[in-house]
């Protein structure tokens, strides 16, 4: 074979995690232990993006191979490395399952690493899993043991202010008289397409709106929508965004408290007759890494408990009416009749997005493919909102920069079709911002 510089050899949770990663190292040499194929083989089946995934890489794999065999190496392409399956042999030096524990798949991981880099000793060798703690065994071995990067974003510690200081007292004043002032003078380089910001002049201030299509600022006012009126700049902020028809793609971050996701829901009712169903959903998140048919009782109880947060802002919407008003029962009739669904992320998969307000929750726990999938699934007049925490993430392989809601931000921000909007203030309650700010 051609000398290469580098030689990656992938784990089990970077091909889950991406599909197309064997092909995302350059010219460099890509390798999978026999392990890896096996653990694929288990994820094969099941309607989880992490089956789609183990499918996708079995079967460019069977591609890829044609009529030969794979402990070779065989070219991944013009201008791409090349690619072999390393069989189940151990190191002649340092062994991992002899160090830490037999029979285990990650130690035989790191021993197909630890081959390969007896095997090829002009090359590097380097070992990418998501796994922390397996690149940390990997590397107390003396094994290169990285992160997988594609798709990651950069995260910035501190986020331009969106309020301007120091506008003129006139251009203030107009934007109250007449609703809308032009941008150039005013926003100058903080201009982003569905831009919001707070316009001061001493104690005089206006929320505004970068409306884009006529290179204006227009001015927001804080209004009730369904019930709940936004408490602070950001939350009309939110609401705007969630209620211009002009906006298809919205994502709210916040920290727990802010009112993410009791806004879209909010608004998804305001909006209830432009949408021919409300759909509310999350990623289910197992508890201690086990699957939810671990949980006792039907599907209905295993869930149950990942949808009870969405449920209850549905019920804080409703207690804002009397039990006879035209809205609290509107909420009821809708939920009835389907109109309203709230369900797992999973339980929709598949489906066509058309005529949909659909609102994912905790996106953050998503994989980048995740978010793709899901936005490539909008049909005519859908509305899509993701809400979540890029800091809070629940999922053993993802992280701050990896996830498909940080991803999502990064790659859309500044587009015509997409609003950012970060909440920043609690509103929960006094206790809740005491834990947020100090624990």
């Amino acid at each position: 074979m051609a000398k290469k510089e580098k030689i990656f050899v992938l784990d089990t949770s970077v091909l889950l995690h991406d599909h197309q990663a064997i092909s995302t190292f350059e010219d460099n040499n890509v390798a999978i232990p026999i392990t890896v194929l096996e653990e694929l083989d288990k994820f094969k089946v099941g309607n989880d993006t992490k089956n789609f995934c183990a499918r996708e890489v079995i079967r460019f794999i069977d591609r890829l191979s044609g009529n030969g065999g794979l402990q070779e190496w065989i070219s991944l392409g013009k201008g791409k490395g090349q690619f072999r399956v390393i069989m189940e042999k151990k190191p002649k030096d340092l062994d991992a399952e002899t160090i830490y524990a037999e029979g285990k798949n990650d130690h035989k991981i790191i021993n197909a690493a630890l081959y390969l880099k007896e095997k090829e000793p002009k090359n590097i060798v380097t070992l990418v899993t998501k796994d922390i703690n397996l690149r940390i065994k990997a590397k107390a071995l003396g094994v290169v043991a990285e992160d997988y990067e594609t798709g990651k974003v950069t995260i910035q510690n501190e986020e331009k202010s969106n309020t301007i200081e120091g506008v003129d007292s006139e251009k203030i004043r107009d934007i109250f008289t007449k609703g809308r002032i032009d941008a150039e003078d005013v926003l100058g380089k903080n201009k982003l397409i569905n831009g919001y910001y707070i316009l001061k002049n001493g104690k005089s201030s206006s929320l505004a709106f970068f409306n884009h299509a006529v290179d204006q600022i227009e001015r927001i006012e804080k209004e009730f929508v369904y019930g709940i009126k936004p408490k602070n700049a950001e939350q009309a902020f939110a609401l705007h965004a969630l209620v211009n028809s002009n906006i298809k793609l919205v994502a709210i971050q916040g920290v727990a408290g802010t009112g993410k996701t009791l806004l879209a829901l909010a608004s998804a009712l305001e909006q209830a007759k432009q949408f021919n169903q409300i759909i509310l959903a999350r990623p289910i998140v197992p508890l201690s890494n086990k699957e939810i048919g671990f949980l006792p009782g039907d599907a209905n109880d295993k869930i149950g408990p990942y949808m009870e947060p969405l449920f209850d802002n549905l019920k804080f919407i409703k207690s804002q009416f009397g039990t006879n008003e035209k809205k609290h029962k509107a909420i009821i009739e809708m939920q009835e009749s389907g109109k309203i669904l709230i369900t797992p992320l999973a339980f929709i998969r598949g489906r066509s997005l058309s005529n949909i307000m659909f609102i994912i929750d905790e996106a953050q726990n998503l994989t980048p493919h995740e978010v793709k999938t899901i936005i490539t699934r909008a049909g005519e007049n859908t509305k899509i909102v993701f809400t979540g925490d890029v800091h809070q993430i629940d999922t053993p392989y993802l992280d701050e920069n990896s996830n498909g809601l940080a991803y999502l931000i990064d790659r859309l921000n500044g587009q015509p079709l997409f609003s950012n909007v970060k909440l920043e203030k609690g509103e929960r309650s006094e206790l809740a911002n005491l834990a947020n700010d100090l624990l």
